[in-house]
């Protein structure tokens, strides 16, 4: 679906791009780690997309599923240094933009 897109892959490629973002030992001020950012910001637009489609059925809600939570398992892998760190707010406006163009693709792929 959108995992095994050329898309994706793309994103990926622009993620490892901006890894300068997360390299620096600076951290955030807040509670929230990038883990509970990622985690939420996923789990947010993955309820976005059921409800703007409410004509898919179980299957396929399931595998949008799947799909999320191979994005956020993606996201910890290539980000495990840092993933436990509250994010700076460079680091944290990166990840929305990032997670918001991971959105698209799944509009794009269900539309």
């Amino acid at each position: 679906m959108v995992v095994e897109s050329e898309g994706y892959n793309a994103l990926v490629e622009y993620l490892v791009e901006s890894l300068g973002l997360f390299e620096s030992q600076q951290q955030g001020t807040g509670t929230q780690t990038i883990e509970d950012l990622v985690s939420n910001r996923v789990a947010d637009n993955l309820m976005a997309i059921c409800e703007q489609n409410p004509q898919l059925d179980a299957k396929v809600r399931f595998m949008i599923m799947q799909e999320a939570d191979a994005v956020v398992a993606d996201l910890e892998e290539v980000l495990s240094a840092v993933w436990l760190r509250a994010p700076t707010p460079a680091q944290q406006a990166f990840l929305d933009e990032f997670i918001d163009l991971i959105k698209n693709l799944f509009d794009s792929t269900i539309g």
